[in-house]
């Protein structure tokens, strides 16, 4: 028997990953709600929003943190209200030591979105990132969210400090999903780290050295179209368009930047 569920195990797996999913009808509600910005909505077809949010395995009823929200509160819109009623949506800001006027920025954003707009956002919890720990107990997260943050991290130094809050605040078997900017496997990973890209196989090994388990891997925001040698890195495609109008309709038609989309759990220590 053993043998055997070892054979079955992979199978099965594989089975679940190529199984169709099942929309949530919830969360296909907030996705297409009004509460959503025109220049949100715009990103969706690279962004994938319900695709992704399934694969993560988003369900009611979870306690959710997500990542540094940012000014845009692209996931914000969706997950706060979803959450709203049936489960507990938590937004990690910027503590500010990355960037300060970025963080006091995105305070204001999303502390405003919550004062002005109470009925939808206002069950909203704040907490800190860098920080998690001081605000969220110990296994007490059902899903971590970071979407294209993981560089800015190891940029700064204090990327194994913060995947560490991670590890402590979910529960075990909780999911961490990490989707970020895919590097090339042939150019040196500090170069394409200063271009904003990330080998994701040097991710995968980062985050398994902390605690975590790769259980799924998914091309649901991959690009084909992004070289990743862009004169301004991956800032020069859309949404930031770093070079304004030089080349403009040559990087939209390329379009937002090839990411990874991984799913890891908190592993359970035998």
């Amino acid at each position: 028997m053993p043998t055997l569920r070892r054979l079955l195990l992979p199978l099965l797996a594989t089975a679940w990953l190529i199984a169709p999913a099942h929309a949530d009808d919830t969360l296909r509600h907030w996705i297409d709600g009004p509460q959503r910005s025109a220049q949100n909505r715009q990103r969706d077809p690279a962004r994938q929003p319900l695709a992704t949010l399934e694969f993560f395995g988003l369900q009611p009823g979870q306690t959710v943190v997500e990542i540094w929200p940012s000014v845009g509160a692209w996931w914000f819109e969706i997950l706060a209200p979803y959450l709203r009623d049936h489960g507990h949506y938590i937004a990690a800001l910027h503590a500010g030591e990355h960037n300060p006027a970025a963080a006091r920025a995105e305070h204001d954003a999303i502390g405003g979105r919550i004062a002005s707009q109470a009925a939808l956002y206002g069950k909203t919890q704040l907490a800190l990132s860098p920080g998690l720990t001081t605000t969220l107990p110990p296994d007490s997260v059902d899903l971590l969210l970071t979407f294209m943050n993981l560089h800015n991290w190891i940029t700064d130094g204090n990327a194994d400090a913060v995947i560490r809050e991670f590890h402590t605040v979910l529960k075990p078997g909780g999911v961490l999903g990490v989707v970020d900017h895919r590097a090339r496997n042939d150019r040196p990973s500090a170069e394409q780290l200063q271009a904003g890209y990330l080998r994701e196989d040097e991710v995968i090994a980062r985050f398994e050295k902390a605690g975590f388990k790769l259980v799924a891997r998914s091309d649901i925001a991959a690009n084909p179209l992004d070289t990743k040698d862009h004169p301004a890195g991956v800032w020069t495609l859309p949404p930031t368009l770093r070079l304004k109008d030089q080349d403009r309709e040559h990087y939209l038609a390329i379009g937002e930047s090839d990411k990874f989309t991984l799913k890891f759990i908190k592993r359970v220590e035998q």
